[in-house]
């Protein structure tokens, strides 16, 4: 069917006054910040100023993914700390096993948290701008800094 003839260069999208603004989708490895989103539409760099504050931003968050990582560590070790003094007690053994099913959902919940989290800090980095990769390395030298004494620094790079 040919549509050739149609003109829908007058049709109103309803989107009033409103600049949209477009986002650039970089595949290629850019240092340009011009129509820069990061990760939503609504975080748009738009000057030097909202570029800085984006990048301060950026490091905060990849800080806090080790954050969250030094909890989950914590609370794994806290865990495995409580069923120890289970078996070396008298407790009852259904205890223990409720015990157990509350860590276990515990630590998954954290587990699903890192994921998302990793995940997050993925798609920071695929929009392929060097300065939003800086800010991710930056972040997690910052990150590791605060939170991640007495690790390995090959501990995971992988997103998960």
């Amino acid at each position: 069917m040919d549509h050739s003839h149609m003109d829908h260069g007058d049709m109103d999208h309803g989107h009033g006054d409103m600049d949209m603004g477009t986002c650039s989708m970089n595949m290629l490895f850019t240092w340009s910040s011009e129509n820069l989103c990061i990760v939503f539409r609504q975080w748009r760099v738009t000057s030097t100023f909202s570029l800085i504050l984006s990048l301060l931003a950026i490091v905060l968050l990849t800080a806090g993914y080790e954050c969250v990582r030094e909890i989950s560590r914590r609370y794994e070790q806290k865990h495995s700390a409580e069923m120890a003094a289970y078996s070396t007690s008298g407790s009852r053994r259904d205890s223990r096993a409720a015990a157990e099913r509350k860590g276990t959902i515990i630590k998954a919940l954290l587990y699903a948290v890192q994921v998302f989290y990793s995940f997050f800090i993925m798609l920071l980095f695929m929009t392929y701008n060097g300065w939003v990769m800086l800010a991710v390395a930056v972040g997690a030298f910052v990150g590791y800094i605060l939170f991640g004494q007495g690790l390995t620094s090959t501990k995971s790079v992988a997103c998960h």
